[in-house]
């Protein structure tokens, strides 16, 4: 942990610990003030799930999985194993895989960033592309026809019980403990498999009661706010695409279905307010978090902070809210995340060049 010594100047110590496997570093994530966005009269934390080693919230649910099924004996030693993904739990699953020594394979609709795929592979992964028109639950039948054709290990993570348990059992945790003594107002997530919502709202119904969970999706895909159920086979996995989906930049949150995983949330009421938010306002939100506080982040977390802003700018003064940061925004870099964002010189940096006689570039 940073500090300051005696003349002002940053030192760190140090962890004071080795650690045996890169997954031992999964979990006790940052919760960070937010400093300069974050109106007057409340206090505003983020929670930056990007500081888990391969780089978002789904390196939780990767090890779960993975170490559940091994204790189940579901997962037999060098199986492979297979998963539908929008690309982050691939990544977490790719990085468990190859530090356990497990063959992986992600089924992935083409409309996802190409980093995502990419870092996957570079992780031994691979990646097999379904078209996108078929939407998440293409990539998610997929993989069962590959898993059911070759008898390989599916992760389920919309549906296996490893999901939730995670999130119960550390990210919760880490919450109640960042949090011991004080004010926790309001808490603050979009959702993808559910398993944040489900696992955190199961701990924080019981230990604290007064803060209220505040969900999100996108405001043109509100499979929660359209009221229609998900039609489910008998072991509840999606049976169908839901009727209220419709493609949205924020990747990550939303497949076309509500996953069983979600459903607990739903059926338990873990959640008191339901807010959609426009993909649009989650890139701006995003951008302003880098720009102005440092904190690099995805769509989805810049969606799930516009949402934060929204509740804070209402919240009764001296309120404190605690918004989950999914990702880095590192693997959006062929998405709309980074449309605006110049790869030669903007005008003004142009301007400054030549601004002093040497050293110009040759204009394009």
């Amino acid at each position: 942990m940073a500090s300051t010594n005696g003349d002002g100047s940053r030192t760190t110590g140090g962890r004071g610990k080795l650690y045996d496997s890169i997954l031992d570093t999964i979990g006790d994530t940052p919760c960070v003030r937010v400093n300069r966005l974050a109106p007057d009269h409340v206090d505003l934390y983020v929670k930056a799930e990007a500081f888990n080693p391969a780089g978002s919230v789904k390196d939780r649910l990767a090890v779960s999985i993975i170490e559940e099924a091994e204790k189940s004996g579901a997962l037999k030693p060098g199986q492979t194993v297979i998963e539908a993904t929008s690309g982050n739990t691939g990544i977490g699953l790719a990085m468990v895989c190859a530090a356990k020594g497990y063959p992986l394979v992600v089924t992935m609709a083409d409309s996802f960033s190409i980093e995502r795929r990419r870092l996957m592979r570079f992780l031994g992964a691979k990646v097999v592309l379904t078209p996108r028109a078929e939407k998440g639950f293409g990539m998610y039948q997929k993989a069962e026809e590959l898993a059911k054709a070759n008898g390989w290990f599916v992760a389920h993570q919309f549906e296996t019980d490893a999901n939730a348990k995670i999130h119960e059992n550390t990210t919760a945790r880490e919450v109640l403990a960042d949090f011991d003594g004080g004010r926790l107002d309001y808490f603050v997530s979009g959702y993808g498999t559910g398993g944040t919502v489900s696992g955190v709202g199961r701990v924080l119904m019981k230990e604290r009661p007064e803060t209220r969970i505040i969900l999100t999706e996108p405001a043109n895909a509100q499979l929660l706010g359209s009221g229609i159920e998900q039609e489910r086979t008998s072991v509840g996995a999606p049976a169908v695409s839901h009727p209220a989906f419709e493609p949205h930049p924020i990747q990550g949150w939303t497949p076309d279905f509500i996953p069983l995983v979600l459903q607990e949330a739903i059926d338990g009421d873990y959640y008191h307010d339901l807010i959609p938010v426009p993909g649009p306002e989650g890139i701006a939100w995003s951008m302003r978090l880098a720009q102005e506080e440092g904190i690099f982040t995805g769509v989805s977390g810049g969606s799930t902070f516009a949402v934060a802003m929204k509740v804070a700018e209402k919240a009764a003064p001296g309120s404190v809210l605690l918004a989950m940061l999914p990702d880095t925004g590192e693997r959006y870099l062929s998405s709309p995340l980074f449309e605006s964002i110049d790869e030669y010189m903007t005008e003004e940096e142009i301007a400054l060049s030549e601004s002093t006689p040497g050293f110009h570039m040759p204009k394009e």
